[in-house]
C-alpha cells in the first residue's frame, strides 16, 4: 500500500506541473506553491471561477489555511535540535499539502486514510491504533462530515494528540445549526439534505462545541483575520465562508 501511495502522489504532482503551464501570469498568487497565475481553474459541482490552483491543486480553503499556518502558528519554525522530532498526523492528505509537510517533518510525518492507497497508512479515525499523546500536530480537514460517529473521531484525535499540541479540524459549515439524520442512507437524499452524496450532516457554528466537548480549546478564525481584502482577492479566497478551527490540547 505504501508504494501505491508514493506512485499515486508522484503522478498527481506531475499532472499538476504539466497542466499549470498555460496558466502562468501575474493576476493571482497561490501561497501554497508560490505560483503567479493569470487565472485559476474552475472547480465545483456548481462551478466557481478562479477556484483551483493549476500547479498544486489547492482550493480556496487550502490557500486560506496555508496562509493561516504561516502567519499564526509555529508550523514553519525550525524545531530545536536538542528536542525530539515533531510528529504530524495528516488525515486524508491533500495533494497540495502532502509533499510539503512530508519534506518538512521527514520521518515524523504520517498520512492516513480509510482508503489505504491514498496515504501511508490505512486508518479509521474512530479507532486510531496509536497510544495517547503520539502526535504534536494533527491535520484533519473536510473529513468529519463523512464520518458516522464524528464525536468518537474527534475524541480519538484529541486522545492521540500530545498535551500542548494542536490540531486543525476544519469542516464545511453550511447551516445555522448542525443537522444530521443517521436514518438517511440514500445518496440522492443525502445530496438534498446535506449538500453532497457522501456527507452525513450539515455543520453549523455549534461544531465548535463538539470540539470543546472532546477536550479541546478552540480558536475559530475567519478570512478577514488572516488576510487583507486585497490579499484575499489576489489569492483567490475572497468571500469564502470557511473558517479555520485551531484546536489546542491543554490537559
Amino acid at each position: 500500500m505504501f508504494m501505491a501511495w508514493r506512485k499515486r502522489a508522484f503522478l498527481v504532482h506531475l499532472k499538476y506541473r504539466v497542466r499549470a503551464i498555460p496558466f502562468y501570469g501575474n493576476r493571482l498568487f497561490c501561497p501554497v506553491c508560490g505560483m503567479n497565475a493569470r487565472k485559476f481553474m474552475h472547480f465545483g459541482v456548481v462551478e466557481r471561477t478562479d477556484a483551483q490552483c493549476p500547479r498544486c491543486g489547492s482550493l480556496e480553503r487550502h490557500r486560506l489555511l496555508w496562509l493561516y499556518l504561516r502567519r499564526h502558528t509555529t508550523l514553519f519554525d525550525e524545531p530545536s535540535p536538542q528536542g525530539p522530532p515533531r510528529k504530524l498526523l495528516h488525515v486524508a492528505p491533500e495533494p497540495c499539502f502532502e509533499p510539503r509537510l512530508r519534506k518538512m517533518f521527514g520521518n515524523g510525518y504520517l498520512s492516513a486514510d480509510l482508503d489505504g492507497s491514498r496515504a501511508m497508512e490505512k486508518m479509521d479515525i474512530t479507532s486510531i491504533g496509536y497510544p495517547d499523546g503520539s502526535f504534536d500536530i494533527i491535520f484533519c480537514s473536510h473529513v468529519l462530515e463523512h464520518v458516522v460517529d464524528d464525536r468518537k473521531a474527534i475524541g480519538e484525535l484529541c486522545r492521540v494528540l500530545k498535551k500542548g499540541g494542536w490540531a486543525i479540524l476544519m469542516v464545511p459549515v453550511t447551516a445555522g445549526r448542525t443537522f444530521e439524520d443517521p436514518t438517511v442512507t440514500d445518496p440522492v437524499e443525502r445530496l438534498r439534505l446535506f449538500g453532497q452524496e457522501d456527507h452525513l450532516r450539515r455543520y453549523g457554528p455549534d461544531y465548535a462545541d463538539r470540539l470543546r466537548d472532546a477536550g479541546f480549546e478552540v480558536r475559530t478564525v475567519g478570512a478577514g483575520e488572516i488576510a487583507s481584502a486585497g490579499e484575499a482577492e489576489r489569492m483567490g479566497f475572497a468571500g469564502i465562508a470557511d473558517k479555520v478551527y485551531h484546536c489546542l490540547k491543554t490537559d
